[in-house]
């Protein structure tokens, strides 16, 4: 225990003075860089930097299913708060986040999503959640860059839960493929409730995009079904110790 104590004393500073420089640097080049690669691309690094300083050995499967020029909705099973640098660090496209508008009125937290080009939802109003979709679909289609949604709205402590329909829907009125993302190992390394983060192995599986094309945005929920058993089945034992 106090082994464990004296490395997360080292960590943590760590921790903080990479998330302090790569932001400030991000937010620099996003006054500069309003399509958001470039804070994108320090992101990655950041993302990077934690994990390795963290002790965390990650494994990744399927990245050969995607391009690193393609425009996709990732959608994936959320464990931690680890799941985010998890995906930064090992996806190599550039892609943008939903965040919750609340943290859009946060000092140099909110000017920075902006600028990098990430999209407020507001969860508390359908009608606005709605409009945030259309929003996202029309970034990603336009843009041509991707998005990463977590379907299960926060994050799950036992089996994957329920998927809400917008991943799905913006893939549909994007015109491009889903991506079916499974996490195993994060919860252990960072569980939900602490901020201590524990050194140890995460698995990163990317499954094959599913094709949108022949959907109508009606269908999004049966496109949402079929999301969550890709998902399932990604997150499986035996598929998860199978070769890539």
């Amino acid at each position: 225990m106090l082994a464990k104590l004296r490395a997360w004393l080292l960590t943590a500073p760590l921790i903080v003075l990479i998330t302090a420089v790569c932001g400030t640097v991000s937010w620099v080049l996003a006054l500069a860089d309003r399509s958001g690669r470039k804070p994108h691309r320090v992101a990655q690094i950041w993302a990077r930097l934690l994990l390795a300083v963290s002790g965390v050995r990650v494994r990744v499967q399927g990245l050969e299913n995607i391009s690193p020029d393609g425009a996709y909705v990732f959608a994936s099973n959320h464990l931690s708060l680890m799941d985010t640098p998890l995906v930064l660090a090992n996806i190599p496209v550039q892609f943008r986040f939903l965040a919750k508008r609340s943290l859009y009125k946060v000092p140099f937290i909110g000017s920075h999503l902006n600028r990098a080009g990430h999209i407020p939802v507001e969860r508390e109003d359908p009608r606005a959640s709605l409009r945030t979709l259309a929003e996202a679909a029309r970034v990603v289609r336009e843009r041509g860059v991707s998005l990463l949604v977590f379907p299960e709205g926060s994050r799950s402590r036992g089996p994957l839960g329920e998927f809400k329909q917008g991943a799905a829907y913006i893939a549909i009125k994007a015109g491009v493929p889903l991506v079916p993302l499974a996490i195993r190992g994060t919860a252990r390394i960072l569980p939900a409730g602490s901020l201590t983060v524990r050194p140890g192995e995460a698995l990163l599986r990317v499954g094959r995009p599913i094709p949108t094309a022949g959907f109508s945005p009606h269908e999004h929920r049966r496109l949402t079904a079929l999301l969550r058993e890709r998902v399932a089945e990604l997150l499986d034992e035996r598929a998860a110790c199978a070769p890539a």
